[in-house]
């Protein structure tokens, strides 16, 4: 058959409107080919024969048109899938639920030995659409009849050539022989040795055949490693690699175009100059985002895969993964960005141990070892700033003439306060620097629970901090602007339309507050009156923002803030006390 799977897109296949929707949402634009190739036949209930190595895809291969086909009136198991390992039935049961997310009502039940017998059977009594296990496990539930087969539309043999190797041939032999007749069946191997092509010869009645071939890639000037991410924070582990490893543009690879936007704006927040690249913004937008990374006033985009397709802009020195890619191609794809015309690279890849499967894959695909790289410390964080700090002193010392005003104004210090150089040095360093101080070294690494609190009291502050602290406002106007947290809008948003049409650096813009019907923003005094008109045509949504100065009303924001969600929260039949939303009590005194 032939490849398509450039030119095709999901909502070119005949797949269900929910499932295309939760495609979308995931952030998948077009099929991989082993995908392309294999949902047609299984849409038609074909048997299918998939040769495939692991990290392809494949999993959506045969998951998406299979979640198509079922009937969710129909509550007794509709597919079987049969695994060779407890930690990819997991996967795979995850990803049924993910590509379901629009399918009211649906069930996938994962089954493995090693968990609990009697929470399988509860689950297994009040029904699932997909059963996804290990071929011991099912082999007991069949045994137990607690899990019967009599409705069955499609059995799933995946990774059939490991489930060989570990023993399972006779097992799905007999798991065969308790399936109707005239189920469908999908086999997915990376090899076809004897024993599994006599399987397919046996149970597989004329199926289609679709074959992947592996597409090996050795990019020798692209050092690869990969950051063991579990138990931390990813932004937190992101933003220690971005102050420790000395880049000059990077790209950060997510999988969806949500995730692009929240990225961009947690980054801005911490100080860098970043900003988002996704499917949903204009060309000219995209085009002016990629000509401000060339032109230095950007340094990090955060993009998905199909966003980035074709870009090469000669300094990207580094590539980070900080969603690992679903198959093996997009990641040859994604640290192709770097590396480029003999030039070096670096290419970062965020793990999990539950991701070490699609690691080895990727091993495998590129045919290097990808080198575990130690997350940088907090010293380490310390003992960068306190480097660059120094050159940055340096280089103030090396301005001559420039600073003679200022050596007058230290020596009347001296003069009036009996001060020694020593201490009003120290004193200016610590103006200059309080605003990025110096982490203890010490301080103890986060655990898992310090890591999401400390997660979600960031998140709450990035919509109303710039540069990693709060800023003085000092020096700053605060404007209004007619759009807020009913339009859909985000702190992102605002600093993209503000950034890229005033052609306002991202640094200068000041605190952020976001309402209901509008939202505040500081922007640096003496802008020029051309540069307002822009901004006040700027459309952030297809909605101008109406930027113009604030006017304030003599209510204070905050309270203005909290009456208004007090209105808003009356009309729909709830009172706040304490700063928490209760539901109104009735006239016998229940909620």
């Amino acid at each position: 058959m032939t490849d398509t799977s450039n030119s095709l897109t999901f909502a070119d296949l005949p797949l269900s409107e929910a499932v295309i929707k939760a495609v979308q949402d995931v952030g998948y634009e077009s099929p991989s080919p082993i995908q392309a190739q294999s949902i047609p036949y299984l849409l038609e209930r074909r048997d299918l024969l998939g040769l495939a190595q692991t990290g392809t895809g494949k999993t959506a291969a045969f998951a998406l048109p299979l979640l198509s086909n079922i009937d969710l009136k129909q509550r007794d198991p509709q597919v079987l899938v049969l695994t060779p390992t407890r930690e990819l039935a997991i996967q795979v049961a995850e990803a049924f639920q993910r590509y379901a997310r629009h399918m009211k009502g649906f069930h996938v039940l994962p089954v493995y030995g090693g968990q609990d017998m009697r929470g399988q059977l509860r689950s297994l009594q009040r029904g699932a659409h997909v059963i996804v296990g290990t071929p011991g496990r099912v082999m007991d539930h069949l045994r137990r009849e607690s899990l019967r087969l009599e409705n069955l539309k499609t059995v799933v043999l995946d990774e059939a050539d490991e489930m060989l190797r570990m023993g399972f041939v006779d097992d799905i032999e007999w798991i065969m022989e308790q399936t109707p007749e005239d189920r469908q069946v999908a086999l997915f191997s990376a090899t076809m040795p004897y024993q599994i092509r006599k399987i397919a010869d046996t149970h597989l009645k004329e199926p289609a055949t679709v074959e992947i071939r592996a597409k090996t890639a050795t990019v020798d000037t692209i050092s690869q490693k990969v950051c063991m991410v579990s138990g931390f924070n990813k932004i937190d582990a992101l933003t220690r690699i971005l102050e420790v490893e000395p880049f000059d543009a990077m790209i950060i690879f997510v999988r969806t175009k949500t995730a692009t936007v929240e990225l961009a704006e947690k980054l801005e927040a911490r100080g860098f100059a970043a900003a988002a690249l996704n499917g949903d913004m204009s060309q000219a937008l995209r085009e002016k985002v990629v000509e401000r990374l060339k032109k230095k006033s950007l340094d990090i985009l955060i993009a998905t895969d199909v966003a980035a397709r074709g870009l090469d802009v000669e300094r990207i020195s580094h590539v980070v993964n900080y969603d690992i890619p679903y198959d093996t191609e997009a990641y040859v794809h994604r640290i192709g960005r770097t590396g480029r015309a003999g030039r070096e690279g670096t290419a970062i890849l965020f793990a999990t141990h539950r991701e070490r499967r699609m690691l080895r894959a990727i091993e495998s695909a590129t045919r290097q070892r990808i080198d575990t790289m130690r997350l940088p410390s907090m010293s380490d964080v310390r003992d960068i700033r306190i480097s660059q700090f120094k050159e940055d002193v340096l280089k103030v010392m090396s301005m001559g003439d420039e600073l003679e005003v200022f050596r007058e104004i230290v020596a009347e210090l001296e003069q009036e306060n009996t001060l020694s150089y020593e201490d009003m040095a120290a004193a200016l360093c610590f103006m200059a620097q309080k605003e990025r101080p110096f982490p203890d070294a010490k301080e103890p690494e986060p655990t898992r629970r310090e890591s999401r609190e400390g997660r979600e009291r960031g998140e709450r502050r990035d919509g109303e901090r710039r540069g990693g602290r709060e800023r003085s406002n000092e020096g700053m106007v605060r404007y209004r602007v007619e759009l807020g947290r009913d339009h859909g809008i985000n702190p992102g948003d605002l600093v993209g339309a503000i950034a890229n049409e005033g052609k306002i650096s991202g640094q200068s813009i000041g605190h952020i507050r976001l309402f209901d019907s509008c939202s505040s923003v500081y922007l640096p005094e003496g802008i020029a009156s051309s540069v307002l008109d822009v901004l006040k045509d700027a459309k952030i949504r297809n909605r101008p923002m109406a930027l113009k100065p604030w006017v304030d009303d003599g209510v204070p924001m905050e309270r203005r803030g909290r009456r208004e969600a007090g209105r808003r929260d009356s009309s729909r039949g709830v009172r706040r006390e304490g700063g928490r939303v209760r539901p109104r009590r009735g006239n016998d005194g229940n909620r």
